[in-house]
């Protein structure tokens, strides 16, 4: 009798361990800053080739990752927001940098950028 009990909880630990894996590899859920085609963009910063940080309304900063990287992004000092017939800045948009479109992979809620390191001669 107790081992049939024993193995069922060993299952149920074991689904549940597998259930938390799954919902620890998503990351943070998905967001969009509104009225992007309005003017709601503040600032944005680059993050390497592959991704940038974005500030929208009430100063809240948005990380966004690049489907693949966009070469100029690190130098640009203008980019375009294309969000696509609707007003929002999402998984579904695209920058501009320099005429090349850089679809956007995913888009969510993150803290200000980094600070950059200044060089010390």
């Amino acid at each position: 009798m107790k081992k049939p009990l024993i193995l069922a909880l060993a299952g149920a630990l074991l689904t549940g361990a597998a259930m938390a894996d799954a919902t620890a590899a998503k990351g943070p859920p998905e967001a969009s800053i509104p009225f992007a085609n309005h003017g709601s963009i503040d600032n944005w910063q680059a993050d390497g080739r592959d991704a940038l940080y974005v500030q929208g309304p009430g100063r809240q900063w948005y990380h966004a990752r690049l489907m693949a990287p966009c070469q100029d992004l690190p130098f640009a000092n203008a980019i375009g927001f294309e969000t696509r017939g609707t007003s929002d800045f999402d998984r579904f948009s695209t920058i501009v940098v320099r005429g090349q479109r850089c679809p956007v992979q995913s888009v969510v809620k993150s803290g200000a950028p980094p600070k950059k390191a200044h060089k010390h001669g």
